[in-house]
């Protein structure tokens, strides 16, 4: 499988967290198209099926996180 850049993966969780917040008071339907963009990409990254868990994953991956501590990714 091919690794996303851990810089873009910085990026993607950081605009997919800045879209959830403005999805949350103002629900317009371009924002909305874009978080739904970004939770693809940040699935197909990693590899995973959904956007929670992409999102663990995708954090895992970024500098200074516990390689040694994979519990948020077991079931």
């Amino acid at each position: 499988m091919l690794m996303a850049h851990p810089a873009v993966l910085s990026r993607l969780i950081d605009e997919y967290e800045a879209l959830r917040l403005l999805d949350a008071s103002d629900p317009g339907p371009e924002a909305r198209r874009r978080m739904d963009d970004i939770a693809y990409t940040l699935c197909v990254s990693t590899g995973t099926r959904d956007v929670d868990t992409a999102l663990i994953a995708a954090r895992y991956r970024l500098p200074g996180a516990r390689p040694e501590d994979d519990s948020l990714l077991t079931a």
